[in-house]
C-alpha cells in the first residue's frame, strides 16, 4: 500500500497566492471580493492550518473550503450529513466548471464505481462524502492511496453534545487526526456558541487552529414576534406579503404540519408538506419541489431544513416557538442567503414551552435534559422579550450590536407597545398567584383577576381574595397575554401536570420592587413590516421576471433547481445592468465564465429585447449614481429624451391619464408609469394631482414621515384601503422634490 500522500502548505501572509485566489473566485463563481471572514478562511485552507469557521447561513462557507480546494494541488473531501446538500453543491460546482462528485447510498453501483475510477485517476478536485461513509472499514485506506489536499467538516456542530444538532456519528470523525496526520482539517458551521466551539475543537483534535468567527447579525433579515392567536389568518399575512415567492412555515407537530398544508392549499396557495411521518419518498418529493420553485411554500417540521441551500427564500414563518435560539437562528436564517431582505416571523403561544417541555424530558438523557432545557428557557425568554430582536441574538452568541436601533425587527420599528405601570401590573398578578397558594393556573388566576363569577370561584371562596377583580377594566387576552409574558420573562414557572403558576426567583424581586418586567400592549395599529426597497434599487422588476422564466427553462432541461442556474442576487443584478454583450455580462455578480459560456448568449439576447421594447438604456454602472434631480427651473431639453418619453411628458404635461397616455405611445401602463415618475423626477412636481387624489396623498405622506420614503410597501400595507402600489410610487416620488 502507498503512503498517505497530502501536502504541507506555506503560510499564505504576501498578497501574491491570495491574488491568485482572487482571480479563481472570479473565475469560476463570478465574484470580485471576499465577504467577511472569507479571505481569512481561505488563506488557512491554503496555508494548511487546521482551522474553525464560524458564519451565518449566506455568508458564503462553502466557498472557504471550495475556494482553496481549487487553488491547491489533489483532491479536497467535504464531509457533509445530508444527501440533499451533497446533491445540491455538487451540480452548483459542476455548473461553475468545476470537477466534484458525491458518494452517497443514492447512486447506484455503476455510479459509485465511476466516481472511485475518478478518484483513481485523479480527476477531481472536490469529493462530498456523509461522515459514515468516511468511517467506513476501508474507505479511508483508499483515499489515503491518492493526493489529499484537505479535509472540511460542513454542519460541524453536528459533533458537540452541546449543538443544536448532535449526531453520534459525527464524533468518530475525531479519529481523522488520526488517518491523515498530516492534512488539515477544517470544520465550518453557521451557529456554535462558545462552549459549542471549543468542544468542536477538542472533539476533532484540531492542532492550533485558527478559530474565526463571523457576526452572528444578519442585517437583511427582518424579526419580528407575535402572540399565535389565529395562526391561518397571521401565516397568510405574511405569505400574501411575498406572493409567488419562496417561504417556509415552521410547527411544532406533524398534526400542526398536516393540517396547515391542507387549510392553505385548499384557499390556492402552492405548498407541500414535510415531516418525519411521511415516506422517504413523499419527504423527498416535497423538497424537490420546492427546491425546484413547483410550490412556493413547504410547510415542516425541524426535521426540514439542515443543508438546504435554496438561496431566495424571502419568509421564514415559525408558527410555534423554536426548542432554542440556535435552532432559530438557523432555521430562520434560510431566509435571504442570497443577502437580499427576507422576513422572519415567529408567532408563540404560551403552550409553545410546555409542548417543548414535554417533548425534551421525553425523548433525552437526564444530561440532555438539562441542556435543552436551558436552551427552552433562553428561547422562551426572546420570544416574550421587548429587546431589538437583532441585538438579542448576537448577544445570546456572545457578540455586541454596534448600531443603537437596527431598523429590521418590530421592536425597532416601534411596532411594539410596553405597557404603562408594567410593574404594578406585574405585582397585582404575582400577588394573585400567591393568594392562590401557587396551586392554579395561568387561566384560572387570570380569572381571579378579572373578577369571574364563575361557580367554582365563588365555591373555593376566592372571591375574597384581596386580589380579585384587580385588573377587572382588561380583557382576558391581555390579562393571560401578561402572565404569559411574565412567564417568558422568568418571573413565574409553569410545573407539574396542568402547567400550575409559582413564583420564581426573579419574580420574589419584582414583589418587593427591585426588578420591573416589561409588559407588552398591542399596537393602536397593525404595522407589519415587509422588505425594504434598498435590494431593489435600479432593478427593473419586469426584466427580472423575464429572466426568472428564462432561468426556469434552462433549469427544467437540466434537471436541477433554478437557483444553481443563476440566484435572484444575480438575476436582480442583470436586470440592473442590463448587459448588451458577454463581456458586460461577466461583469454580473455570481456569473463565472463556464456560466457565461453556457447561457451568456440567450441571456444577453433577452435582455436586448426587453430593453428594445420597453425603451431601457442598456450597459448601467452601478456605481455611478444617477445625476441630482434639475431645479423644476431647470428644464431638460425634450431633444435628449426618446420620441416615446417626449410623447409621453408631453401629455402628462396636459394632465392626460396613465391609460390615455399609455395607449398613445402605445405601450403597457407600467410603461407609462415609469415614465410618470421620470417626468414628475424632472420637473420636480411636489403635488401628484391628476394622477393622485390630494386626500389619498396626504395619507400617504402622513405614513411616510413615520416609514420613510423608502419603505414602499410598508406604506402600502397602510394605506392599502384608499390607495394601490402605483399611487404610493407616485405620490413618493413627489414627496421626494419637497
Amino acid at each position: 500500500m502507498r503512503d498517505h500522500v497530502s501536502y504541507r502548505h506555506p503560510n499564505l501572509d504576501g498578497g501574491s497566492s491570495l491574488d491568485r485566489v482572487l482571480e479563481i473566485l472570479k473565475q469560476y463563481w463570478g465574484y470580485e471580493t471576499y465577504l467577511p471572514q472569507q479571505r481569512e478562511a481561505i488563506a488557512c485552507g491554503v496555508a494548511g492550518r487546521d482551522s474553525l469557521v464560524v458564519l451565518p447561513t449566506g455568508g458564503g462557507k462553502s466557498l472557504c473550503f471550495q475556494v482553496p480546494a481549487m487553488r491547491l494541488p489533489g483532491m479536497a473531501i467535504v464531509v457533509s450529513p445530508l444527501l440533499s446538500l451533497m446533491k445540491d453543491q455538487v451540480d452548483a460546482l459542476t455548473e461553475n466548471g468545476i470537477a466534484a462528485a458525491r458518494i452517497d447510498s443514492t447512486q447506484t453501483p455503476d455510479e459509485r464505481d465511476d466516481v472511485l475510477a475518478s478518484i483513481r485517476r485523479q480527476e477531481l478536485k472536490i469529493v462530498y462524502v456523509s461522515p459514515e461513509r468516511l468511517m467506513m472499514n476501508g474507505f479511508a485506506d483508499f483515499l489515503k492511496q491518492h493526493p489529499i489536499s484537505m479535509i472540511a467538516i460542513d454542519e460541524a456542530h453536528c459533533v458537540s453534545m452541546w449543538g443544536h444538532d448532535f449526531r453520534p456519528e459525527y464524533r468518530r470523525l475525531g479519529q481523522l487526526k488520526t488517518t491523515f496526520p498530516d492534512t488539515a482539517i477544517h470544520a465550518y458551521t453557521a451557529t456554535a456558541t462558545q462552549h459549542v466551539r471549543d468542544d468542536i475543537v477538542e472533539q476533532l483534535h484540531l492542532v492550533n487552529p485558527k478559530v474565526l468567527v463571523g457576526s452572528f447579525d444578519r442585517p437583511n433579515l427582518i424579526y419580528s414576534v407575535e402572540r399565535r392567536t389565529e395562526v391561518l389568518r397571521q401565516v397568510r399575512e405574511v405569505l400574501d406579503r411575498h406572493k409567488g415567492e419562496s417561504s417556509i412555515v415552521y410547527c411544532i407537530r406533524r398534526a400542526d404540519v398536516d393540517d396547515l398544508v391542507d387549510q392553505l392549499r385548499d384557499v390556492g396557495y402552492r405548498v407541500a408538506g414535510y415531516h418525519a411521518g411521511l415516506l422517504d419518498r413523499e419527504r423527498k418529493a416535497a423538497q424537490n419541489a420546492f427546491i425546484r420553485d413547483e410550490v412556493d411554500i413547504i410547510v415542516a417540521t425541524v426535521a426540514f431544513g439542515m443543508g438546504i441551500n435554496k438561496p431566495n427564500v424571502r419568509a421564514v414563518i415559525h408558527a410555534g416557538m423554536p426548542k432554542s435560539l440556535e435552532h432559530y437562528q438557523q432555521e430562520s436564517g434560510r431566509a435571504g442567503r442570497d443577502g437580499l431582505d427576507a422576513e422572519c416571523v415567529l408567532l408563540y403561544g404560551g403552550n409553545d414551552y410546555g409542548t417543548w417541555k414535554y417533548i425534551i424530558e421525553q425523548s433525552e438523557s437526564e444530561q440532555a435534559v438539562r441542556i435543552a432545557l436551558q436552551k427552552l428557557g433562553d428561547m422562551s425568554s426572546y420570544a416574550s422579550g421587548v429587546i431589538c430582536r437583532h441585538r438579542a441574538l448576537v448577544e445570546y452568541f456572545g457578540q455586541t450590536l454596534e448600531a443603537d436601533n437596527c431598523k429590521a425587527c418590530d421592536v425597532c420599528f416601534g411596532d411594539l407597545e410596553l405597557a404603562e405601570d408594567a410593574l404594578v401590573v406585574s405585582q397585582k398578578i404575582l400577588s394573585c398567584v400567591f393568594r392562590l397558594d401557587q396551586r392554579f393556573g395561568a387561566d384560572y388566576t387570570a380569572n381571579i383577576l378579572l373578577g369571574s363569577k364563575e361557580q367554582r370561584i365563588l365555591q373555593a371562596g376566592h372571591n375574597d381574595l384581596s386580589t380579585y377583580g384587580l385588573l377587572s377594566e382588561f380583557t382576558k387576552k391581555r390579562v393571560r397575554d401578561w402572565i404569559e409574558q411574565l412567564v417568558g420573562q422568568g418571573y413565574l414557572v409553569k410545573g407539574g401536570e396542568y402547567n400550575v403558576l409559582s413564583i420564581s426567583e426573579r419574580g420574589w424581586k419584582a414583589l418587593r420592587g427591585e426588578e420591573t418586567p416589561r409588559l407588552l400592549k398591542p399596537a393602536e395599529r397593525s404595522r407589519k413590516h415587509t422588505v425594504l426597497e434598498d435590494s431593489w434599487e435600479g432593478v427593473d422588476r419586469g426584466l427580472f421576471d423575464t429572466l426568472r422564466v428564462l432561468r426556469r427553462k434552462h433549469a427544467t432541461a437540466r434537471n436541477v433547481p433554478a437557483y444553481i442556474v443563476f440566484g435572484d442576487a444575480c438575476l436582480r443584478d442583470m436586470a440592473r445592468r442590463r448587459p448588451s454583450s458577454i463581456e458586460g455580462f461577466l461583469e454580473v455578480s455570481g456569473v463565472g465564465q463556464a456560466k457565461a459560456r453556457q447561457y451568456g448568449e440567450e441571456f444577453v439576447a433577452t435582455i436586448a429585447e426587453y430593453c428594445r421594447t420597453h425603451a431601457l438604456d442598456r450597459d448601467i454602472d452601478p456605481s455611478v449614481k444617477p445625476v441630482p434631480k434639475p431645479a423644476r427651473c431647470k428644464k431638460r431639453t425634450r431633444a435628449t429624451l426618446d420620441l416615446s418619453r417626449q410623447l409621453a411628458f408631453g401629455r402628462f404635461e396636459k394632465g392626460e391619464s396613465i391609460i390615455a397616455v399609455s395607449d398613445a405611445i402605445e405601450k403597457k401602463p407600467e410603461v407609462a408609469i415609469k415614465y410618470l415618475l421620470d417626468y414628475i423626477a424632472q420637473e420636480g412636481l411636489t403635488t401628484p394631482e391628476p394622477w393622485v387624489d390630494l386626500g389619498t396623498f396626504d395619507r400617504i405622506a402622513d405614513v411616510a414621515k413615520i416609514k420613510g420614503t423608502a419603505r414602499i410597501m410598508a406604506i402600502l400595507k397602510e394605506v392599502s384601503d384608499v390607495a394601490d402600489y402605483d399611487q404610493v410610487k407616485i405620490s413618493i416620488e413627489c414627496l421626494k422634490n419637497l
